[in-house]
């Protein structure tokens, strides 16, 4: 019996030694261990007060950590096509790991994203118990939501998630949300959650098996499967069932999604808050948020209220969410970087987007779409944008253009490096609604002198360039940057700083002056070698600098 005694309390002295280690490991430290709030980082500062007020958190009493554009990529760079991820993040998220009860998930204004697609991904991510809710202050698609949502897990609970698990959650996301274009949100996440539970708690890898399940399931669902969904779906769940998962670990979170799924097919709602397990630990944080903060119309779904969905017009068995993905690609997933619409009113209405898909959350009256359905607006700037009419050798220049105002002005990064080498990183932030408008109106501009040829413009004595185009572009470029004067109020960069319009217009022109193969020091006329040195010496170096710090390209003026 002493015997007894003693291993008791040798076990409480190494467990109390074993706390004492955690307490004192580099774990961050945080006004309140157990919540943490992820904001996007190109939400402005009124949006993330908005998003805290909903969350009903106070910076005071939670961890609040950014999660930036980058951190999308990492997490969905392997599935998701760069330009669909964009250069913008805006999602948010609001975690507190627990103890029991599974994963529970609210959300809010995702309108491609629900609760049940995030919470059965994160149980794929290796996560066992928490509440999230993941939400945006206007309506987004939300697939950059998880990225947040597992940061925030990870910064909470202290320990990271394994990468492996990560990834295979962020796949399942895509892999969810492509079957939902044809099938519905509800009939695909069911598909591959009530999959998993059979293959997990089967022990079930071998890839004929796991089609059978797959396909019998969706038979058994009334749901018809094309052979690419079905082998997709296949590929994924042998991919989850390698790993190695404990059933009874997910068994909670995967059958309390089964039992909303079948709740919001049926109308009805159960209440499982009675659960004997349970650990009380405070007030639920996916009950406990202020929606009016995010003002009328908010679209929400909850793992715990299978009606809030249809109580808010969160329509999860949507096959067609054409307002939240661009369909004109060769795959049908909706844009990471949060592509959406939202309404107000009778005034339909949409945050405005960038050629990304990418949104700043200010909005914009939509024209009247055309007589044939297509939208007045896109109809228009197509037509400003037309090269029909332009030679082969000015439709490749116009091109180029394209690509670099995609990257210089709306961040691009891939459309910049493969115009421009060197570049690392995009050189300057707008608003995405900035970003585009100034994209078009510089195209714009680059396509009239293309087509003018430069015949119309007038020597003044300020030309450097042998081509009359760069020359009248130049002067056109310093009337859209207002490098002479200070803008108007009506002009497209009116609230830009005068630094930022001066670097966009040094590099724009240092682009062009590339792209017509001219040096500035071909323009100044020089009989002598001493005379050329001083005119090259006088001129602009308009050469990208790739050696930068910061790892950016500057334009460099010699002294």
């Amino acid at each position: 019996m002493e015997d007894e005694d003693m291993k008791k309390r040798n076990i409480m002295v190494a467990l109390l030694c074993s706390m004492c280690l955690a307490v004192s490991s580099p774990i961050p430290a945080m006004a309140d261990g157990t919540k943490v709030v992820t904001l996007g980082a190109d939400l402005t500062q009124d949006q993330k007060n908005t998003m805290m007020n909903y969350f009903k958190a106070d910076s005071s009493q939670v961890q609040v950590i950014t999660v930036t554009n980058q951190d999308e990529r990492n997490l969905l760079g392997n599935y998701v096509p760069s330009e669909q991820i964009g250069t913008r993040t805006l999602s948010c998220a609001y975690v507190k790991p627990t103890q029991s009860g599974g994963i529970k998930v609210r959300t809010a204004n995702l309108n491609y994203v629900t609760c049940n697609m995030i919470a059965t991904a994160l149980s794929t991510a290796g996560v066992t118990n928490c509440e999230v809710v993941a939400a945006c202050p206007y309506e987004v698609s939300g697939t950059g939501a998880l990225t947040g949502v597992m940061k925030a897990y990870e910064s909470a609970s202290g320990q990271e998630l394994d990468s492996t698990k990560k990834d295979l959650a962020a796949k399942e996301v895509v892999v969810t949300g492509d079957v939902a274009q044809q099938v519905g949100q509800d009939n695909a996440t069911n598909i591959i959650n009530q999959a998993k539970l059979q293959i997990i708690g089967d022990n079930i890898q071998n890839a004929d098996e796991i089609y059978n399940i797959v396909n019998n399931i969706a038979v058994q669902n009334g749901v018809t499967l094309t052979q690419d969904e079905l082998d997709t779906i296949v590929s994924l769940l042998q991919q989850i069932a390698q790993q190695n998962y404990d059933i009874q670990e997910m068994k909670k979170t995967l059958e309390d999604i089964q039992q909303n799924l079948e709740d919001s097919k049926n109308g009805t709602s159960s209440d499982d808050s009675s659960d004997d397990d349970a650990v009380d630990e405070g007030e639920d944080i996916t009950q406990n948020v202020d929606s009016g903060a995010l003002g009328d119309d908010v679209k929400q779904t909850s793992t715990e209220d299978a009606n809030l969905a249809k109580d808010t017009g969160a329509d999860t068995n949507q096959t067609e969410n054409t307002d939240s993905y661009d369909n004109s690609g060769t795959d049908n997933i909706p844009d990471a970087s949060e592509d959406g619409t939202t309404e107000n009113g009778t005034t339909e209405e949409t945050p405005n987007e960038s050629e990304d898909g990418t949104t700043d959350g200010s909005t914009e009256e939509i024209p009247p779409a055309t007589g044939d359905g297509t939208d007045e607006s896109t109809d228009n700037t197509k037509d400003a944008l037309n090269t029909d009419d332009l030679s082969e050798e000015a439709k490749i220049k116009f091109d180029q253009a394209k690509q670099f105002c995609k990257g210089e002005y709306e961040g691009d990064l891939g459309a910049l490096q493969s115009v421009v080498e060197g570049v690392t990183e995009p050189p300057v932030t707008l608003d995405q609604d900035v970003a585009q408008k100034l994209s078009q109106k510089v195209l714009e501009t680059y396509l009239k002198v293309l087509k003018d040829g430069g015949t119309s413009y007038v020597p003044d004595g300020t030309e450097v360039y042998l081509s009359q185009e760069l020359n009248m572009l130049n002067k056109e470029l310093k009337t859209i940057f207002s490098t002479e004067t200070d803008p108007a109020e009506d002009d497209i960069l009116y609230s830009t700083d005068k630094e930022v319009r001066q670097k966009m217009y040094d590099d724009t022109l240092s682009f062009f002056v590339k792209l017509y193969g001219e040096d500035t020091q071909e323009t100044q006329p020089a009989e002598t070698a001493e005379d050329t040195a001083e005119a090259q010496a006088a001129s602009e170096d308009t050469s990208y600098d790739a050696t930068a710090e910061d790892g950016s390209y500057t334009e460099e003026y010699a002294e």
